[in-house]
């Protein structure tokens, strides 16, 4: 090589070497956030992963699981973070705090805490919205409407099958609202051996007519068809079959709400990038975006006294329905859970 050419390229390597740098320092941060997917991810797009990103804070990328803490543990455990904020259930977000799976989390970060619903801060968690399991029954198809749990196991005068979640987890709860169990005692009932005994024994006399869903889309699938003449179900399924014109209805009476939320994967290299998030998507304004898009509560007061009167009415969180309903206990079925799935599966497998 000719020593005149050397300057050239040398100048020509160290500009693009500064190009390449330049634009490496243009991208912007990336924030992962998990989540279980399916028409709430759609929401969460539209009020918070989009507008975050337009705002210019980072890039979203949003994936999907399915609630397994295991992989959140093999994660940390390995000290290898992908995920930064991951949504979690109740359950999972007491257990994983325990176990030191997620930062805490500064509720200073969030504002004034009497703005949201109680029990929707914690530890480790931000509630991000609440929702409800509900009786559900197909409005065109009987006579009569039902009102209550106990309407659910009156086979005389609403004959045929009834669609509940496989799981001892709200299938228990129904069975002892539906045998007199005031809401307010239903855990103190369950916490004990007659109490779980009762609720087995109430479930014992449908158990013939019962037709077991896994999916979150099986309830409205089924009711529309006519292979369930009831069924419990998400508040959201059923609703968003409501806006595409079935004759689907919800009872609120007896409605086990429970709150999702935001966790913070212990680790993350970006959790002051996912404070920010979390913070963005508490703000009264994206909850409002959130539940206008599904219909399950923001757990901002604020945000629902926005919400048209119609859009309220569906929400688990709106004041009457509130009023019908029973917050499942997150710390009951953690230390129950385990004990009483083993023998919900046995029992359904006789």
């Amino acid at each position: 090589m000719s020593r005149s050419l050397r300057p050239t390229l040398s100048t020509a390597f160290g500009l693009a070497l500064l190009s390449s740098l330049g634009i490496a320092q243009a991208q912007p941060a990336k924030l992962t956030v998990i989540s279980f997917g399916g028409a709430t991810k759609a929401a969460q797009d539209a009020a918070y992963f989009r507008p975050f990103e337009q705002s210019g804070a980072a890039r979203v990328v949003a994936g999907e699981y399915n609630g397994e803490l295991s992989k959140v543990k093999a994660m940390v455990d390995i000290g290898q973070v992908s995920w930064d904020v991951v949504e979690v259930e109740s359950p999972e977000l007491l257990r994983g705090c325990e176990e030191g799976l997620f930062e805490p989390i500064d509720p200073a970060l969030l504002g004034n805490a009497a703005s949201f619903m109680p029990g929707t801060l914690s530890e480790c968690g931000v509630a991000s919205y609440v929702w409800s399991m509900v009786l559900a029954y197909d409005a065109g198809k009987l006579a009569a409407a039902p009102t209550s749990w106990a309407d659910f196991w009156d086979l005389e005068r609403f004959p045929g099958k009834r669609g509940l979640r496989k799981g001892a987890k709200y299938t228990l709860e129904a069975a002892l609202l539906a045998d007199g169990v005031k809401r307010e005692n239903l855990y103190s009932v369950l916490a004990t051996p007659e109490g779980v005994t009762r609720a087995f024994a109430k479930l014992d006399q449908i158990k013939p007519h019962i037709q077991w869903w896994e999916a979150g889309a099986q309830p409205p699938q089924w009711l529309a068809a006519g292979d369930v003449v009831m069924s419990a179900a998400y508040n959201g399924r059923i609703a968003a079959a409501q806006k595409e014109g079935s004759a689907l209805a919800i009872v609120w009476n007896g409605n086990l709400y429970d709150p999702d939320h935001w966790a913070i994967v212990r680790g993350s290299p970006n959790k002051a990038l996912a404070e920010r998030f979390i913070a963005f998507a508490s703000q009264a304004e994206t909850q409002k975006q959130f539940s206008s898009q599904i219909p399950y509560g923001p757990v901002r007061q604020d945000a629902l006294a926005q919400l048209p009167a119609a859009t309220q009415a569906q929400l688990p969180t709106a004041p009457a329905n509130l009023a019908e309903a029973q917050l499942v206990d997150a710390e009951f079925w953690v230390n129950h859970g385990e004990e009483l799935e083993e023998r919900f599966n046995a029992w359904a497998a006789r």
